[in-house]
């Protein structure tokens, strides 16, 4: 059984920005991503951007030595609670290393960041169709919105 461990990327240490890119990569391809991998230049604009982005929580987890998985969140302010709350955008971990409870404890580490950042709120979104990651979210007490919510996009 793997020892796992959540850490923030420290986007000065260029082992973390590959594992960034790395598993951006394994997300994009996998089937809940449905892309292409990031080119070479993708990958730059991608580790700039997040480490220059404000408000941006980036959360690793490692199998003993080996980065594994992330948590691409950002901080943002509720305007209801006045208070900050996390919006989690990506949740990665490697195939290899799905059902052992890895990306549990991804999440588990979002929340206490939040709790010590007296988040009222974490919020994020999921596929319809990836149940899998529904019954994780639902393990940690995630819900549907009350009342209930659209995610809607304008793509620009």
């Amino acid at each position: 059984m793997s020892s796992f461990k959540v850490f923030e990327c420290d986007f000065v240490n260029p082992t973390h920005c590959e594992a960034l890119a790395e598993l951006m990569n394994a997300y994009i391809t996998d089937k809940m991503g449905g892309g292409q991998p990031y080119s070479h230049h993708q990958r730059n604009i991608l580790i700039e951007g997040l480490k220059n982005h404000p408000s941006k929580l980036v959360l690793f987890i490692a199998a003993d030595d080996k980065i594994i998985g992330l948590a691409n969140c950002f901080i943002n302010f509720a305007t209801f609670s006045l208070k900050p709350f996390i919006n989690i955008h990506d949740v990665i971990v490697l195939k290899e290393y799905r059902g052992r409870g890895a990306g549990k404890i991804l999440l588990e580490g979002v929340i206490d960041f939040a709790r010590k950042k007296g988040c009222s709120k974490i919020t994020l979104e999921v596929r319809k169709d990836n149940i899998v990651a529904q019954n994780l979210y639902r393990s940690l007490d995630f819900n549907e919105s009350d009342p209930p919510y659209f995610f809607w996009t304008k793509y620009l």
